[in-house]
């Protein structure tokens, strides 16, 4: 019973998910006369890139969305806060207010001259003006909002977690705490334990968050109008800094004289070795960044393409291939959401153990 409640609940999801693409594409034709193609790019770097409202659907002539706070600072003005709706119209229109408006992409711009929005992450075709007034971006997006949103979610599920463990000591777990403790002893077991031995105790709380963390995120990003916070490049940077961080600030002195001075090899290859040791530091999280981005934004992609070919053919054999494709990517993304918080936990557990670990030489200058 279980298997079919899950089942009827997926397939519930996933046949809200079409209808919400039905009615955003339709209104996407209406606004534009019925006339114009439906355009797929559009509506898939709309879904997967940030912004400074959440948009959920268009039913008709009714926008689903909700509009976020702006929050601009320049040496001049200060700090001016306001709501994104004071920026758009009902009908997608830009409009002006206190001197700023939007762009066709939806960014903020400044309508005086010398006057310039520079955010954290700059658009790299735009071009600077010499001598205009910096005015720096630091509203709440789609994305920290969802950043937010998962942070809540993530207090709310594991502070009483915390309290059941210390009033239940002893006692088998209960509720929530019984779903949730299989998975910590698993991370504790299974991926801290083995990789950095004795000291895995102290890495345990940065591995249980970074992998709950981005499980949460993951799927909250398969939710129709859901954000895609994991698929942000500046998210997953953020997470492989920590860890660069803390495998640095925690390498002993044989990860160090491995890294200065490999032993092993020859001394004149040693020089060599070095900076290519040195780059090695920083791949390692490099691709942890580039890994966690690539494969959440590409099922986004995927899914979103296969919705996409039904309003791109308007045939009704292409959609129903199209809803059972994207019903089957849906629900390998579920699987991909919690595999890729598993690996980026796993290697970055990986990097801890090779950091502390203690070798013993037999002789000083490495050779045998």
């Amino acid at each position: 019973m279980s298997v079919k409640l899950l089942t009827s609940k997926l397939l519930s999801i996933f046949l809200a998910s079409a209808l919400f693409w039905h009615f955003e594409a339709k209104a996407s034709d209406e606004g534009h006369g019925g006339e114009k193609n439906f355009d797929i790019s559009t509506m898939i770097f709309h879904h997967i890139g940030d912004a400074h409202e959440w948009h959920f659907a268009d039913i008709g002539d009714t926008h689903l969305s909700i509009s976020l706070p702006v929050i601009l600072f320049s040496s001049d003005r200060g700090l001016e806060t306001f709501s994104f709706s004071s920026l758009k119209a009902h009908d997608g229109h830009a409009l002006v207010h206190q001197d700023y408006s939007i762009d066709h992409h939806g960014k903020i711009i400044s309508t005086l001259p010398g006057r310039e929005i520079f955010a954290f992450m700059p658009d790299a075709h735009a071009a600077h003006q010499e001598g205009a007034v910096k005015v720096y971006n630091i509203s709440i997006t789609k994305n920290i909002a969802s950043l937010f949103l998962s942070v809540l979610i993530l207090f709310a599920v594991f502070i009483p977690v915390a309290k059941g463990y210390s009033k239940r000591k002893g006692s088998a777990p209960k509720g929530i705490q019984s779903f949730f403790e299989p998975i910590v002893v698993f991370i504790r077991d299974e991926i801290a334990l083995p990789n950095i031995g004795a000291k895995s105790d102290r890495y345990m709380p940065f591995l249980l968050t970074v992998f709950f963390f981005i499980w949460f995120n993951n799927l909250l990003g398969l939710i129709p109008g859901g954000a895609n916070l994991t698929g942000n490049i500046a998210v997953t940077f953020s997470l492989a800094f920590i860890t660069l961080l803390i495998t640095v600030f925690s390498g002993n002195k044989d990860y160090w004289m491995h890294i200065l001075w490999t032993p092993g090899i020859p001394m004149w290859l040693r020089p060599i070795m070095l900076p290519v040791e040195l780059v090695g530091i920083i791949s390692k999280p490099f691709s942890l960044m580039v890994r966690l981005f690539a494969n959440i934004t590409a099922g986004h992609v995927i899914i979103l393409s296969l919705l996409g070919l039904t309003f791109i053919f308007k045939s009704i054999g292409v959609g129903v291939a199209a809803t059972l494709f994207s019903t089957v990517m849906s629900l390998l993304e579920l699987f991909v959401a919690i595999l890729q918080a598993y690996v980026f936990t796993l290697l970055s557990a990986m990097y801890f153990g090779q950091a502390t670990a203690e070798h013993e030489h037999d002789h000083a200058d490495g050779h045998h």
